[in-house]
């Protein structure tokens, strides 16, 4: 599911419109980011818990070309 699916998921289970679900959706986006940027956590009972968490450097690869890259920790 995408955000446009999302967005039309939303609108039709609280009966509102698709602008006002768009709304509350990136209000929530928002919301959730600014308190990561924090360093908070965020959880919504039932649904997930949002953290950051410091990551070992690794090698990775460049989906487009395969090339190995270096990801910082």
């Amino acid at each position: 599911m995408n955000k446009t699916e999302l967005i039309d998921a939303m609108a039709d289970s609280a009966d509102i419109s698709k602008a006002a679900a768009g709304r509350a959706l990136d209000g929530m986006i928002e919301a959730i980011t600014g308190a990561l940027k924090k360093d908070d956590q965020v959880t919504i009972v039932g649904f997930g818990s949002f953290s950051v968490r410091e990551r070992a450097a690794r090698t990775g690869r460049n989906p487009q070309t395969g090339q190995a890259i270096e990801i910082k920790a």
